[in-house]
């Protein structure tokens, strides 16, 4: 497991400067108006939902599909109230205070298992804190385990190729057999990236898409790290993506996307052609990945019979 994240060290410093502000705004203010710090600290608390309701927006403007993909207001609101709740659980503890609480389950098997190996690969601005309720599950489960962080984290989606590589053959190596990639919005691309570098799709069982952005996304024109603008819609590194890769691949993915998805819009832009597509109707981006009807079907795949 790493011993280190330069993403942590920054999301701590975000973290515990915000609640510094918050606390010191309602401090200075609250003798003169308990109305005005209360409102203050609120603001700089929770300040990210406007960002979040923001985003939504844009997805109803310009990413809602037609017919019945189209969100309606009230799937909107749903997903709204539910990325709410759950990006502070990632972004403000799991990821900068929590992300060594589930140690990679591997070591202990070496020799060959029974068990289908995971490698597990986070998204943009996340670390493998991300995944730590699925380390739980699948330590439960018996299945081996490595999550990786890909770093820099602002670098090129190439850079992540030989993170990966090293995870897959971990794993390989302690189980005996191809392990299966859960993939989280960036990482399903630096997967496919790491696939066409290394001509590996007979070396995973399966790879699972959690909102991945396989022909990018509408948001990625306002990055301006290097990852960031190779996830642009329709950019110039994802149309160079798809022609190295093997024509049989997509068969080996399940992808899974929602029409509520405020990083990854159009909607149709996390499926791919010849995929296992499988749509959550009103789940939001980082909720999608830890929806039950998902992790479920995707601890059935890994369970499948060696084969």
């Amino acid at each position: 497991m790493p011993q280190y994240s330069s993403l942590a060290r920054l999301q701590q410093a975000i973290t515990l400067g915000l609640l510094s502000a918050g606390l010191g705004w309602l401090a200075w203010h609250w003798n003169r108006s308990p109305m005005l710090a209360t409102a203050g600290f609120f603001l700089v608390a929770f300040g990210y939902a406007i960002v979040l309701a923001v985003e939504f927006a844009l997805l109803r403007w310009l990413g809602g599909s037609h017919g019945s993909l189209r969100p309606t207001v009230t799937q909107l609101a749903r997903a709204w109230l539910g990325e709410t709740l759950v990006a502070p659980q990632v972004f403000c503890w799991r990821q900068p205070f929590g992300w060594r609480a589930e140690p990679d389950h591997v070591e202990p098997f070496a020799g060959g298992l029974s068990a289908r190996g995971v490698v597990l690969i986070h998204g943009f601005v996340c670390n493998r804190g991300f995944w730590t309720p699925w380390l739980k599950r699948l330590r439960a489960a018996g299945h081996p385990f490595i999550a990786v962080n890909l770093e820099p984290v602002f670098g090129s989606i190439e850079d992540y190729t030989p993170i990966i590589e090293d995870a897959v053959d971990r794993i390989t190596r302690a189980t005996g057999m191809a392990p299966v990639l859960v993939c989280h919005s960036m990482g399903g691309l630096a997967a496919r990236a790491w696939l066409a570098s290394r001509a590996g799709s007979e070396r995973v069982h399966r790879i699972v898409t959690i909102g991945t952005p396989h022909r990018g996304t509408w948001l990625g024109r306002f990055s301006r790290t290097a990852n960031g603008r190779e996830m642009r819609l329709d950019g110039e590194w994802i149309r160079a993506l798809e022609p190295r890769l093997e024509s049989s691949v997509n068969s080996r993915f399940v992808c899974w996307y929602s029409n509520c998805d405020n990083i990854v819009f159009p909607v149709e832009t996390a499926t791919l052609a010849g995929a296992d597509n499988r749509l959550v109707p009103g789940v939001a981006h980082v909720q999608l990945a830890f929806r039950p009807e998902v992790v479920d079907a995707t601890l059935a795949l890994i369970a499948e019979p060696r084969g």
